[in-house]
């Protein structure tokens, strides 16, 4: 098994792709080896030392690293848990996981433009985040704020933050008109 390591923008993350599947259309973030414990994958990671955060995308995982913990030491350990795993074939997440991943905070009354918000997202956003190894998730839409998660590489990057308030919040505001601003939360 070959598994390809990219750098991501945010330098205490790396974006490891194993070649296969890895979640799918679903995405999970861990930002601790206890919320890991419904994802094997993800409790094999959090074993390692500096393991400070584990994300699980379609065809990648990304891992971030602790400030005192060097890559040249992380990485090939990184490596081995993820290759050990597949190869054993091991489910990435146990089944009962997928149970109420995220929640999301509408009114249903906004339902069309919540719609909207999400196809923007899907079309436009996620695709280009996917890329630098996270994920953007909808989380609710009240009163014209859109709330929104940064996940896997994106989250505690430095330019996330002006990532979602000049790039994102900037196209919703132009496609659709209900939309007055852009939160961040976290999860």
């Amino acid at each position: 098994m070959f598994i390809e390591t990219e750098g991501t923008p945010n330098p205490a993350t790396l974006k490891f792709l194993p070649g296969q599947d890895v979640m799918g259309l679903s995405t999970a973030d861990f930002a601790s080896a206890t919320s890991a414990e419904r994802s094997p994958l993800a409790t094999a990671l959090f074993a390692l030392p500096g393991v400070a955060r584990v994300f699980l995308g379609g065809d990648f995982v990304t891992v971030t690293k602790s400030d005192v913990t060097d890559w040249s030491e992380l990485k090939p350990l990184v490596l081995g848990a993820i290759m050990d795993h597949f190869v054993t074939g091991r489910p990435v997440m146990n089944a009962d996981a997928y149970d109420d991943l995220y929640e999301e905070d509408i009114d249903p009354a906004d339902q069309e433009v919540v719609d909207q918000i999400k196809e923007l997202l899907e079309t436009r956003v996620r695709p280009a985040v996917a890329g630098d190894g996270g994920d953007i998730v909808f989380r609710g839409f009240r009163e014209g704020i859109v709330r929104l998660s940064m996940m896997g590489s994106c989250s505690g990057c430095p330019s996330s933050r002006a990532t979602l308030k000049h790039g994102v919040e900037n196209m919703l505001r132009h496609y659709v008109p209900e939309v007055v601003a852009v939160e961040q939360v976290e999860y």
